[in-house]
């Protein structure tokens, strides 16, 4: 799973959730609440290490919010805020300054989890704009501004509605309370118009778990109209609907790497252990793809072996042809033939050139 994958993972699952961010609790009498909490706000807001606060400081943004204090008060509510878990730091000098040191998200983290928004096709531009503010919401002032003068909209693909948002919420209480829905599910013409398939066929749905790939969000589950396990895509969900029948339980032992490798890396098709001989400037592609596990050994000096588990498919056969001969089969024999007969089939495919 890549860094890209499981950064998106990670927005999708804040974006979903029902409360977005639980600040840390203090436990404090009823009459100094409106007060103390003004003061963790305005720490939380406007500051940070490189812009502390004194107490005159906290004391006049207090009364510019009509509310009384005094440097006792102050100091008081911030021994509570720090008593009660808040990550207060202070510089000690001719007059104490205060900042927030460590928050919920750090400023490295925000900035990789506001990128994944922004990069995000599931995600309507509307959608990613609002979810990025929520993430600004979550450090200093000064801290977000610097954050959002590098962002950079590339005008990647966004889609226009928010109906697989919807369905992803739908189907993420489906799996909280263990219940199948129902939808329809659509592809396209080649009008490029959207067809539903089967002729509006109804599927009713056990939904287990989520996956990423490829950026796009598909949901894995008990299928009653394959009656086996299938994935579906978030984005091509029409129509969904909750049902108060209890989901198919996921099978115990469940692999859902296992599953993922076969549905989305290699397709299916027979489980081959397969040889490969790779150009050294491709070690890394190697690893991308089947991990830093994966067995290698020196073939040459221009050369490594790569032996790697595979499902021997279209899929893997046609990333193996864009490595235009950098990566080569030497084992098993079937593998080999597989795809020299694939070769030639594409081969066939090509239009002859006119003659003049």
């Amino acid at each position: 799973m890549t860094s890209h994958t499981l950064l998106t993972i990670g927005i999708l699952i804040i974006l979903l959730s029902r409360s977005f961010y639980n600040p840390t609790e203090v436990t404090i009498m009823p009459e100094k609440k409106s007060r103390i909490l003004y003061i963790k706000r305005f720490l939380e807001e406007q500051t940070d290490e490189d812009h502390p606060a004194a107490i005159a400081d906290i004391i006049g943004y207090l009364d510019g919010e009509g509310i009384t204090a005094t440097r006792k008060t102050v100091s008081q509510d911030i021994e509570l805020l720090i008593e009660s878990g808040v990550d207060l730091v202070c510089n000690k000098s001719r007059q104490n300054q205060y900042f927030i040191g460590e928050r919920y998200f750090e400023t490295p983290e925000l900035k990789l989890l506001i990128d994944a928004a922004q990069a995000s096709k599931f995600l309507t531009a509307k959608r990613s704009s609002k979810l990025i503010g929520k993430l600004l919401a979550l450090t200093s002032i000064y801290q977000a501004g610097a954050l959002k003068d590098g962002l950079y909209f590339d005008g990647q693909i966004k889609p226009k509605n928010e109906n697989a948002y919807i369905s992803a919420d739908i189907l993420l209480t489906a799996v909280n309370t263990k219940k199948r829905i129902q939808f329809m599910y659509y592809e396209y013409s080649p009008e490029k118009k959207k067809t539903y398939k089967h002729k509006r066929q109804v599927y009713e749905f056990s939904p287990w778990r989520f996956i990423w790939n490829n950026d796009n969000y598909y949901v894995v589950g008990h299928s009653e109209n394959h009656g086996r396990a299938v994935t579906f895509r978030v984005d091509r969900i029409a129509a969904p609907k909750k049902t108060e029948l209890d989901a198919v339980p996921i099978p115990e032992g469940f692999d859902l790497a296992a599953f993922a490798k076969s549905v989305f890396h290699m397709y299916e098709g027979p489980a081959l252990d397969v040889t490969l001989k790779c150009e050294n400037a491709l070690m890394k592609t190697i690893i991308d793809r089947f991990g830093e596990s994966v067995h290698t050994k020196i073939a040459d000096e221009e050369h490594f072996y790569a032996k790697v588990n595979i499902m021997a498919s279209k899929t893997f056969y046609g990333w193996l042809f864009g490595m235009d001969g950098a990566i080569k089969i030497t084992a098993p024999a079937e593998a080999v033939d597989e795809y020299r007969k694939m070769l030639g089939r594409a081969e066939k495919s090509f239009v002859p050139k006119k003659r003049d």
